[in-house]
């Protein structure tokens, strides 16, 4: 799956599916098929060699110096908390307010102000053309101008991306060139033109300035090397592609990303620490239910081949969903994204194609007694999500009053139905058109399947009409798989760039890059676009959708060898190292 590491495979490419990065090939052996003269057994990757993410046991979580407590605010933070939210309140909106929601969306702990920010943007949206009109001269106040719009954006507001084309010289044709000494503005614009939609090229235009004279800049600062080194930063990380869960901890003992803070970033940052220790004891807890209940249910030992990584799997949940409070619903999740896995090593790794057709079928039946007559390891998988499928349908039905079993069985369905067209694409050799390839790489991605869950698991706003739009697959969701199916093909997977080149006879490896390149823009533009209100989808899940996206390039920051570093660095100092207080 995409999740898995992308399920796109196309037959007779160097690298196959969603597990090319690490898996060696080898033929596999089959036991149930010996003696079938029937059936060609192709050669596929293997996962003897397991992804290199650290797995770590339960003693190594107890042991660890935060304790398992609950999750809750001290005195002393809640005190903090209380004084945050009176200098919002208290702030004159066009001032410092912006800054203080910039600062504790930055260190991850907007949750905690979630009422105080929507005031604040709120009423920013209801006199942005105050802000904007022909008395304010935005070449002046750059950096204020560009963070209203990004945190106006962020919040589903729709502003125009017009108001930078005031930034021009008098053709309308450039930007000021005078614009380069302001730094912390260019900063700001460099971060406002990522949240760009179709059709705004004035923002196209801003993230080529602006990164042009930021690069430029850093060769110029001498032994500045904080200004160097938050510049740089924020070309790698811009805030509406990085999730702050995994970047604040960085701030925590810095103010070079809050020069104009005062006092309150202090409060700010001894708030962040406390909570960042809370939450890390929280998904401990977390870790180890999920970890109880994948040894419970015995899948590593009866399907041996396939992948043994919770943790991993955990990692997407918990970058989802960043509200402490959705505990419950990160748990449920990873069990259905663990699923994808292991049905995408089936595919990959295990079954001929004469059986993974049967398996398709009883899936798009959810018939059980189909699968008697396949080998053991897909009648264990189908029971384990049936048994799952119908625990979650359980819980929503009793939480919501409605039963998701038949989106949920067909999902599942789809989804294999993606995972046989590759499969069949593998075995006969044919190599796909590019659309075809990408379009099916959409739904063999697993973010539908995935994310038809988390809007379930959410509880929020479940009618039959949003249902009847969360089945159909709406923008919000397929830009996002969009999104992860792009990036892995960018990186890892060199299966789309074969089809390009040869669907298009004479183009380079560097054309059908770039080309990536500009999908994965066009993706994120179509995601922004979904993000804007009104949307009949609940923010709650709109932000998660944003989550996904936004964790895919750190899921798949392969170095050479095939490991990911960033990854088990992130897992370590997120999971298992406290913040001293």
């Amino acid at each position: 799956m995409g999740l898995s590491c992308c399920s796109f495979s196309a037959a007779s490419f160097k690298q196959y599916p969603s597990v090319s990065q690490n898996r060696s090939y080898q033929k596999i052996e089959n036991p149930s098929l010996r003696n079938n003269n029937n059936i060609d057994l192709v050669t596929k990757p293997s996962t003897s060699q397991k992804w290199s993410v650290a797995q770590y046991d339960h003693n190594s979580l107890l042991s660890s110096s935060t304790p398992l407590e609950s999750y809750s605010l001290s005195k002393n933070s809640y005190n903090n908390k209380i004084a945050i939210s009176k200098l919002l309140a208290g702030e004159d909106p066009s001032d410092q307010a912006l800054k203080v929601i910039d600062a504790i969306q930055r260190l991850g702990i907007d949750y905690l102000f979630q009422e105080e920010i929507e005031k604040i943007l709120r009423n920013q949206f209801m006199s942005f053309d105050h802000y904007t009109d022909n008395k304010h001269n935005i070449e002046d106040h750059l950096h204020d101008a560009a963070l209203r719009f990004r945190l106006l954006r962020q919040q589903g507001y729709f502003v125009p991306a017009g108001i930078f084309n005031k930034l021009k010289d008098k053709k309308g044709n450039n930007f000021k060139t005078e614009l380069g000494k302001d730094i912390n503005g260019l900063m700001e614009l460099y971060e406002a033109s990522h949240l760009s939609i179709e059709g705004e090229d004035v923002l196209d235009e801003a993230k080529i300035f602006s990164s042009q004279l930021l690069t430029a800049s850093m060769t110029c600062l001498g032994d500045d090397h904080r200004r160097a080194r938050a510049i740089a930063n924020t070309l790698e990380y811009p805030c509406h592609k990085t999730l702050a869960k995994f970047t604040a901890k960085n701030l925590f003992g810095t103010t070079s990303h809050f020069e104009s803070a005062n006092g309150w970033i202090n409060v700010l940052q001894e708030l962040a620490k406390y909570e960042f220790n809370q939450v890390q004891s929280l998904h401990k807890r977390e870790i180890l239910q999920i970890s109880q209940w994948w040894r419970d249910m015995g899948m590593a030992k009866e399907l041996p081949f396939a992948r043994d990584q919770p943790l991993k799997w955990y990692i997407w949940s918990t970058g989802c969903l960043t509200d402490p409070s959705l505990s419950q619903q990160r748990v449920e999740l990873t069990k259905p994204i663990s699923f994808v896995y292991i049905i995408d090593d089936i595919f990959d790794v295990y079954g001929n194609l004469d059986e993974l057709t049967l398996f398709t079928e009883a899936i798009n039946r959810w018939d059980i007694t189909a699968v008697e007559k396949l080998p053991h390891c897909m009648k264990i998988c189908f029971k384990a999500l049936d048994n799952l499928t119908n625990e979650i349908s359980h819980k929503v039905y009793q939480e919501c009053g409605w039963n998701p079993s038949h989106s949920l069985r067909k999902a599942w369905a789809t989804l294999c139905d993606a995972f046989l067209v590759e499969a069949k694409w593998f075995a006969s050799g044919q190599v796909p058109k590019t659309e075809e390839y990408l379009r099916n790489g959409v739904v063999s991605s697993g973010v539908p399947m995935v994310l038809l869950h988390l809007f379930f698991l959410l509880g929020q706003s479940i009618t039959q009409d949003t249902v009847d739009f969360v089945d159909k697959m709406p923008g919000i969701i397929t830009s996002t798989a969009a999104i992860l199916n792009d990036e892995n093909q960018e990186g890892h997977d060199g299966s789309y760039v074969e089809c390009y080149m040869k669907e298009r006879q004479g183009s380079s490896i560097e054309e059908a890059r770039q080309n990536i390149t500009e999908r994965i823009s066009d993706a994120w533009k179509c995601l922004n676009k979904e993000c804007l209100s009104p949307n009949p989808l609940p923010a709650t899940f709109l932000k998660a959708c944003l989550n996904v996206a936004r964790l895919v390039p750190l899921m798949y920051s392969y170095d050479d060898n095939q490991h990911l570093p960033s990854l088990e660095q992130h897992m370590k100092s997120m999971f298992y190292e406290s913040v001293p207080m």
